[in-house]
């Protein structure tokens, strides 16, 4: 569906993702079939939408994909990339933010698939000692060790991990404490949680020894032709890049990230995320089972 709004809900798999900011990365998919609309007609009602949209809302560049069946269907821009005025366009590099934890998840299932990991097996089997035990990983990952003295993490699953039923909160450096913590059961309800995927990417990485990045770089990223997509920065992507608007209209420039967060490090581009959406919705890479699993419903939010 199209939003006129600022706000854009993307729903992929079982992750439904919020963006609201002034440059915008967008997958969107039309409530109306293609079939329906001649490529012209759809992308003057998709101009006439956006057009009024942006000038509502004071937004400065906006990116939208249009997948049908699998298939990319449309790919424009609008407005500008920076204060210069240079335009925004199909290979201009954004932050993919959240949206990696799509891509994270894709990755994710095919380990599973390949029986690498199990979706449902606790975390605890995976690691060589228990999770507090791991003082030193703040920096890359979280601060495991406030979690000393509550056993529920030996319940945790990747399963809980990837459909944000972890019972973290969003990060736990923004706890009034600055300490991550469980508001809940693990498994008991669904709260939006970063550090739920950092942890897992932590129990691939030092449990299975596994690079995460790596991994997406080649399950992802080579396989559909991603050439403007990384999971850290690259410098050439300074050639092409939006910065981003604050809200009293200052520019907030486009961070440099040095290291893989499977919770939204990745920068990318509109034509390249569309090739992955287009994928994400065909299976490529997935058996039908793993497909499924992939897109159906866990939990009610």
């Amino acid at each position: 569906r199209v939003y006129a709004d600022i706000e854009i809900k993307l729903t992929m798999g079982n992750t439904m993702l919020r963006t609201a900011c002034k440059a915008l990365l967008a997958t969107v998919i039309l409530a109306m079939p293609i079939a329906e609309a001649s490529e012209k007609s759809l992308a003057v009602r998709l101009d006439a939408l956006v057009q009024e949209g942006m000038s509502r809302t004071q937004t400065q560049g906006l990116a939208i994909a249009v997948i049908d069946d699998g298939k990319v269907e449309l790919v424009k821009t609008w407005g500008r990339r920076n204060g210069n005025g240079d335009p925004l366009t199909a290979d201009t590099v954004m932050y993919g933010a959240s949206l990696t934890k799509a891509v994270f998840a894709y990755t994710v299932m095919q380990l599973a698939q390949e029986g690498k990991i199990d979706l449902d097996t606790p975390i605890a089997s995976y690691l060589p000692k228990p999770l507090p035990e791991y003082t030193e990983e703040e920096e890359k990952y979280a601060a495991w060790q406030y979690l000393a003295g509550d056993e529920r993490w030996r319940q945790l699953t990747p399963r809980m991990l990837l459909t944000h039923s972890s019972g973290f909160s969003n990060f736990g450096f923004l706890e009034p404490d600055g300490k991550l913590k469980f508001h809940f059961d693990p498994g008991a309800r669904y709260a939006y949680s970063g550090d739920g995927l950092i942890l897992l990417q932590f129990v691939i990485e030092r449990g299975l020894g596994i690079d995460v990045g790596m991994e997406m770089q080649r399950r992802v990223f080579d396989r559909f032709g991603m050439p403007n997509t990384s999971m850290i920065w690259r410098p050439d992507f300074a050639n092409n890049l939006a910065d981003g608007w604050k809200a009293d209209g200052s520019i907030e420039p486009h961070d440099e990230r040095s290291k893989t967060r499977a919770a939204g490090s990745m920068d990318t581009t509109i034509a390249d995320f569309a090739k992955f959406s287009a994928g994400y919705i065909r299976g490529d890479g997935l058996t039908e089972k793993s497909r499924r699993e992939l897109t159906a419903p866990q939990l009610p939010i």
